[in-house]
């Protein structure tokens, strides 16, 4: 991967009753369950007590989040700043069910949606400086949508444009792009002609948390991507990185987003989905030397849509993992993003945010 893009691979919090309705408002889509009776248990789709060492870690780590943060709004990774990396850390501070309008970490967020607003182009609507960032950004501006009071977002400035419009000018930015490319998905830039599957899995989960917000998301945008996914699938779950073409299997963090996309599209009848998630829960000890947080991330939300019973074994392991690699200052090796990846990686203990909904 390039050295210069995002990755490769007592607080007022919110009820339940109100989680409830945020979702009905953002139309977010409840997918099924393993089994017709799990799917309506209220337990598994808005969880039970939180685990007092899940608690500590995400404590400290908004604690990080929050004293990191800089003055314009932004978060940095070790490649610098972007909004791909500020929505990462405002998903982060969001997915506790801290309060974004009055609880302790508002200031911070509205800071945040600020940032990704302001940085997007006006005229093209890119969220910049690569297709990473575009997609990451668009799917915390949409969990965000519905939920920050907007009447308090800018403080008293003029607003730019609403986070509506701005997701509006994302999707139509990503429907222009993925056209230009010969695959069918997206790469690194918005002019790219070719794709790979971890940009194209960043993009697409913007696009359906966009959807889910309510936003009018083209089929045919969704449906190219998700055919792309699937010729990029081999029998044995693996998944291509780029060329489309399956059989060059590429890293674990591939076949985890082939999951999770199979998941929220609702196309869990394919072989491509189904083939993918034996491959995960066949391999739940598996750890990533590259870029570790960001399979955490996705294998955490992929397990847990499709497996409940491994995404339990998982997280368990991942609790222990994590709370022996947190640093005294709260954070995860050395930056906001991967801070913010390690505990969206714990997020679905909560399951506030809609993108978490099973």
């Amino acid at each position: 991967m390039k050295a210069t893009l995002l990755i490769d691979p007592c607080a007022r919090r919110f009820s339940k009753a109100f989680v409830a309705a945020l979702v009905c408002v953002a139309g977010v889509v409840v997918l099924g369950a393993a089994g017709p009776v799990r799917a309506q248990d209220p337990l598994l789709r808005f969880g039970g007590a939180i685990p007092v060492e899940v608690q500590s870690l995400y404590d400290r780590g908004l604690a990080n989040l929050a004293s990191t943060q800089n003055a314009d709004g932004s978060w940095a990774c070790a490649e610098g700043v972007g909004p791909g990396v500020t929505g990462i850390c405002v998903m982060a501070l969001m997915a506790s069910g801290e309060d974004p309008n009055f609880g302790r970490y508002a200031a911070n967020i509205r800071r945040g949606v600020r940032a990704m607003v302001e940085s997007q182009d006006e005229k093209t609507g890119y969220l910049p400086s690569s297709m990473y960032h575009h997609g990451f950004a668009m799917l915390a501006l949409a969990e965000a949508y519905g939920a920050v009071d907007e009447g308090m977002l800018w403080e008293g400035k003029k607003a730019p444009r609403t986070i509506s419009q701005c997701l509006d000018r994302a999707i139509r930015c990503a429907a222009t792009a993925q056209k230009k490319s010969r695959l069918g998905a997206w790469r690194y830039s918005p002019d790219s002609t070719d794709a790979d599957t971890s940009v194209a899995g960043a993009v697409l989960m913007g696009l359906m948390a966009a959807r889910n917000a309510g936003m009018d998301v083209p089929d045919e945008t969704v449906q190219l991507a998700m055919e792309y996914l699937r010729r990029s699938t081999s029998p044995d779950g693996s998944v291509a990185y780029s060329g489309g073409f399956a059989g060059m299997g590429g890293s674990m963090n591939l076949t985890a987003i082939s999951v999770l996309l199979g998941a929220v599209t609702k196309t869990k009848d394919s072989d491509a989905y189904k083939a993918s998630l034996g491959r995960l829960t066949e391999n739940l000890e598996h750890r990533e030397n590259y870029h570790p947080e960001y399979f955490a991330y996705y294998a955490a939300q992929a397990l847990f849509q499709g497996d409940f019973a491994a995404w339990e074994k998982w997280n368990g392991a991942k609790i222990r993992e994590l709370q022996g690699s947190q640093n005294a200052d709260g954070s995860f090796v050395s930056s906001g993003y991967q801070t913010g990846m390690a505990l969206l990686a714990l997020a679905l203990n909560y399951r506030y945010l809609p993108v978490y909904e099973r």
